[in-house]
């Protein structure tokens, strides 16, 4: 197999596939990266494999991936599938291993489409066992079929509400709700919903989600805060107040959510250009409406590049291979342009609904700055006390953090904490998040073996 292409995709969900595709379409050699053993990403997990009956618990929006994966199968890319991306470089080359075993193929143009990530909600008892995201619960649904039974659902924002609606449609209903979005929230978000009704049929949609769980009388509680998860050894119990009252609910599974956020692991270690973004209280890649980072080599398509959702991610991979097309000069600039028009136009209206969304749905105080004995880091067991204690003694950023009590030097290289760490620096220093800054990372962006890592040495080049 060839270990040179014209372009190279990194992640096969909606972004990737489109981009594979649209790639491919135009002859350019394409080959596509990716951890799973079947496209779909996170979003389209396993939907070529689902048997009926779990597509339809998952809902029409899941079955829409099938078409996808379904063109990118009929292409002609390579698809390298249950491949760990370890180390991505400003030449072109790409290294990762499968089976133990490590590899290195170069592009002439790298399309970044690995995602995003669940934000990580530190509250009180997060780390006990039986708490989970509400995302790595929605993977065990749709791979296995598992379904967490009498769980609370904690947090906000539209996928709480999707999980909840398919929990019931599963026959496994939520325990109850505990929704941290306030009356407050929910009013400074009208001001984007007369462009939000550009998007009408999202809207209908949530709607609909709402109303199968009051139908199911699923108990919600709106404007929860002190949030707590407790338990000996395992989750027994929640504490909230919500309307001026204290509540206790038992239970022995948690599922937490507060929004996804940009994977941006990749395009920091390239040193791509990035910018907090304020609306969705999280760092992204710099891009024009293509795609196109800072480095000429690397576009960055869907969520990866900034939070859409994945139809919006399926557009902007279809968007990103006309930019790395361009590059390579596979197509003209004229060409580029012409294409891209009506593709800018529907991605423009996918995203009229998203400031409504993320102006009602934003994290809680209690997530981007939590209590002085909150975990934050769970690798080294960092708590947000101590990051405060170091900004006292004059610790300014993310990096100095690593030296100060190595928060962020775990092997999720602070995947999880990076961003509370700059939210907390932020709010003791003074400083902007973009002046604060976020961790830097290197290679590898996963944890590999010395056997790996000795197995790209062709015995020559110490």
């Amino acid at each position: 197999m060839s270990n040179s292409f014209d372009i190279v995709i990194i992640g096969a969900g909606p972004a990737g596939m489109t981009a594979a595709v649209e790639a491919d379409r135009h002859g350019a050699s394409v080959c596509l990266l990716d951890e799973q053993s079947d496209a779909g990403g996170q979003i389209y997990r396993n939907v070529a494999q689902a048997p009926a009956a779990r597509t339809k618990i998952m809902g029409e929006d899941y079955r829409e991936g099938a078409a996808l994966v379904e063109n990118l199968d009929a292409s002609g890319a390579v698809h390298r599938r249950n491949v760990t991306v370890w180390k991505v470089g400003k030449d072109g080359a790409i290294a990762f291993s499968k089976d133990g075993q490590a590899e290195q193929i170069y592009a002439r143009h790298i399309i970044i489409a690995n995602g995003a990530t669940e934000r990580a909600v530190p509250v009180p008892g997060w780390t006990t066992p039986g708490v989970m995201t509400v995302g790595a619960a929605q993977i065990l649904m749709k791979t296995s079929g598992i379904m967490p039974v009498g769980a609370v659902l904690i947090g906000s924002g539209p996928l709480l509400y999707l999980v909840a609606r398919q929990l019931v449609a599963a026959g496994a209903p939520p325990k109850a709700l505990v929704e941290t979005q306030t009356r407050a929230d929910l009013i400074r978000a009208m001001r984007h919903f007369w462009q939000a009704l550009r998007g009408w049929k999202q809207l209908v949609k949530g709607v609909g989600l709402i109303a199968a769980i009051w139908w199911a009388r699923v108990p919600r509680h709106t404007g929860a805060t002190d949030i707590a998860i407790e338990g000996e050894g395992f989750v027994e119990r929640i504490r909230f107040r919500a309307k001026g009252r204290d509540h206790v609910i038992q239970s022995d599974t948690v599922l937490l959510h507060q929004g996804v956020v940009p994977n941006t692991q990749v395009a920091r270690s390239i040193g791509l250009d990035q910018i907090y973004d304020t609306a969705q209280f999280c760092f992204k890649p710099v891009t024009d409406a293509h795609g196109q980072s800072s480095n000429p080599l690397f576009s960055v398509a869907g969520d990866g590049a900034g939070i859409g959702g994945a139809k919006v991610a399926a557009i902007s991979g279809r968007l990103s291979a006309l930019n790395a097309l361009r590059q390579i000069n596979k197509i003209t600039e004229t060409d580029r342009e012409k294409r891209a028009g009506p593709l800018l136009e529907r991605r423009e209206a996918e995203m009229a609904i998203r400031p409504f969304l993320d102006a009602a749905y934003p994290p809680p105080q209690q997530v981007l700055s939590p209590a002085d004995d909150t975990i934050i880091c769970r690798c080294e067991e960092v708590r947000a006390g101590d990051i405060r204690r170091y900004a006292a003694l004059g610790c300014t950023g993310p990096n100095q953090t690593k030296s100060f009590g190595r928060s962020g030097m775990g092997a999720c290289q602070g995947r999880y904490c990076g961003l509370v760490v700059t939210e907390i620096l932020a709010e003791e220093t003074g400083q902007s998040q973009d002046a604060v800054g976020s961790y830097r990372i290197r290679a590898p962006l996963k944890p590999i073996s010395l056997g790996e890592l000795a197995g790209l040495s062709d015995g020559k080049t110490p």
